[in-house]
């Protein structure tokens, strides 16, 4: 069986306001790169630019889902996409 394609995504916090339920970073996977901001309270992500914007958000939006609590300003984080980028 031939193995799936995979993609390792770098994301970077930037800031964080629990007060306005807002995270905001940056995230690369191969050349690509986005900025993003998350409103947890509201459950929405804004994603630019939005060229490739299709190829992360669903992914991005997985992991910041996941692991919103411990999510730290100044640090750095990765997944893993099944997909090639």
């Amino acid at each position: 069986m031939p193995r799936l394609p995979q993609t390792t995504a770098h994301v970077r916090i930037t800031r964080q306001c629990w007060n306005a339920g807002q995270i905001e970073g940056e995230v690369q996977a191969n050349e690509w790169a986005w900025q993003f901001s998350w409103s947890f309270k509201r459950g929405e992500l804004q994603v630019e630019p939005s060229l490739g914007r299709a190829l992360i958000r669903e992914p991005l939006s997985r992991f910041l889902e996941q692991w919103d609590y411990h999510l730290e300003p100044g640090s750095n984080y990765s997944f893993t996409i099944r997909s090639e980028l």
